[in-house]
């Protein structure tokens, strides 16, 4: 499992879609706005960033049948040095529902991604905000590009911030201050907890039930987050929900790294109809059980003796891994049973000619040639920009009336990163022994294969080796990919988990926090 899970790839820059491009496209249309565009402050057509700005707009969204009307508030906030100067400023977009009488009482969802040096944009307009994209029932693009109002959103019982890192969506640096002082793991947590105290004094939410949701790399952030609140602002959760985590800093193995996959690779398989009758004809959770034993306790120390694995034992294991993997037992063989995750994505469907995606095993690739080790690009995350570029651009500047000629960067130049002493799922599990309120949620989706299910449940294990926070613990699976939510079965169940989670996270009122 690759430490960072990242979405960032080379070149990916390279799709940007011209403002004569976009200018053509179209939308299905959203349901009239409750009221008139209220500008507040400043926002130019610059390529400057304006480290201060608001914009305010009125909507209204239907919500598993009832009409929810909101408030969205974009702009950017600083980030301040210890002299008082802005260093940067973050761009943001707070939803809040606008019958709500008592602010105090209604949770706040403060939403990030990853890569590092992805923006908000995922989350934000295709899974839990007033939104979500125009594609088909099972993620794939369609034309024309644009979105449509998302009645499975969280927004009907809690508000909603999604903020973009700085060198992401419209975040920029102020000046001459280094990438060191927000590109690294702990770097990105300490200004990250800053601004937020910001915006929670600012907002007046100190009071409200807080949560953290993050995806892929945003799962290393928010965890560390949980703590560094806690410990440096002084400021307690109530929950922390991880989409498809990373490795949380947590230590694998070779032996145990190599193992860990194989319920993925079982789980691509039987998608994409690989394995045997016997297998292939049970319903994908009544199979993956089989496989996680199998792994956990034959593979993982067989793995561990290395040269010291008896031949026999070396064969038998390796026709095994090929009854659950769906690749042959000579190549399980001639990877010594540790069979990389990128020869994994080109080999089940070689003969067919094509790769599976990485972040997503459902999708399909096309390679200049079926030999190779590895595909030649990634299918899944090509097909998804087809969708959220466009839709993002357009949504900011139409709906929301935020208007800059800053380019919204889908992935920012975050580089280097300091990934050194990295100990955010330690922080997590720290933060939840210290506050009795403070609960963790995991969704994983069967098959992505950057950040996989089976390593995500294996970092609930791990961070809660004492068995005495698994109460506050629970993992949520889905028969999709990295962004299960595209899946519109997913997007449903997926929303629907995170109320069930705020729902049993939040104490009866009298309710002390204590063991």
């Amino acid at each position: 499992m690759k430490k960072f899970c990242t979405l960032l790839l080379a070149g990916v820059c390279a799709f940007q879609f011209a403002d004569a491009q976009q200018s053509k496209l179209t939308r299905p249309a959203l349901p009239p706005k409750a009221a008139d565009s209220v500008k507040v402050g400043t926002t130019v057509n610059s390529r400057t960033i304006v480290p201060e700005s608001t914009v305010i707009t009125n909507h209204q969204v239907t919500i598993k049948g009832q009409r929810v009307p909101y408030k969205a508030t974009t702009g950017t906030l600083p980030v301040w040095d210890d002299a008082g100067k802005p260093i940067a400023g973050l761009f943001y977009t707070y939803y809040e529902r606008s019958d709500v009488k008592d602010r105090a009482a209604r949770p706040l969802v403060i939403s990030f991604n990853g890569g590092p040096g992805s923006a908000s944009v995922w989350m934000h307009i295709a899974y839990t905000g007033p939104v979500v994209l125009n594609i088909d029932d099972e993620g794939y693009p369609v034309q024309p590009y644009g979105y449509k109002e998302n009645q499975t959103s969280i927004l009907d019982m809690a508000d909603i911030v999604y903020i973009d890192p700085v060198n992401t969506g419209y975040s920029r640096i102020v000046g001459d201050t280094p990438g060191s002082k927000f590109f690294g793991v702990n770097a990105d947590i300490k200004y990250l907890a800053e601004w937020l105290n910001t915006f929670v004094t600012r907002n007046n939410r100190w009071a409200s039930p807080k949560y953290l949701i993050g995806e892929s790399y945003g799962t290393t952030r928010v965890s560390g987050l949980a703590m560094e609140l806690q410990g440096s602002q002084w400021m307690y959760l109530n929950g922390v929900i991880l989409v498809s985590p990373t490795d949380l800093g947590i230590q694998r193995g070779p032996a145990m790294e190599a193992a860990l996959m194989l319920p993925y690779y079982a789980a691509t398989a039987w998608y994409h109809h690989k394995l045997t009758p016997k297998l292939q004809n049970k319903k994908l959770q009544d199979m993956l059980p089989e496989v996680e034993n199998y792994t956990m306790n034959v593979l993982v120390p067989a793995l561990a003796k290395g040269n010291q694995l008896p031949d026999a034992e070396r064969k038998s294991i390796a026709a095994q891994m090929s009854r659950f993997a769906g690749i042959s037992e000579k190549s399980i063989l001639q990877q010594n049973l540790s069979v990389p995750v990128n020869f994994f994505w080109k080999e089940l469907l070689r003969d067919e000619g094509f790769t599976v995606g990485r972040l997503d095993s459902r999708y399909k690739g096309l390679d200049k040639a079926s030999a190779g080790e590895r595909p030649d690009y990634n299918a899944e995350l090509t097909s998804w920009l087809h969708s959220f570029t466009p839709a993002i651009n357009m949504y900011l500047r139409n709906e929301l009336n935020y208007k800059t000629d800053l380019k919204y960067n889908m992935f920012g130049p975050v580089r280097p990163w300091d990934d050194s002493n990295n100990r955010t799922g330690e922080n997590l599990r720290a933060a939840m022994a210290q506050n009795p309120y403070l609960h963790v949620m995991v969704q994983s989706g069967y098959y992505d294969g950057a950040c996989d299910y089976f390593n995500a449940k294996y970092n609930l294990w791990q961070m809660d080796p004492s068995g005495k926070l698994k109460d506050r613990m629970s993992w949520k699976g889905y028969e999709s990919g990295h962004m299960m939510y595209l899946r519109k079965v997913d997007l449903s169940a997926g929303n629907n988990d995170i109320r069930e989670f705020i729902t049993n996270s939040l104490p009866k009122p009298g309710v002390p926090a204590k063991f």
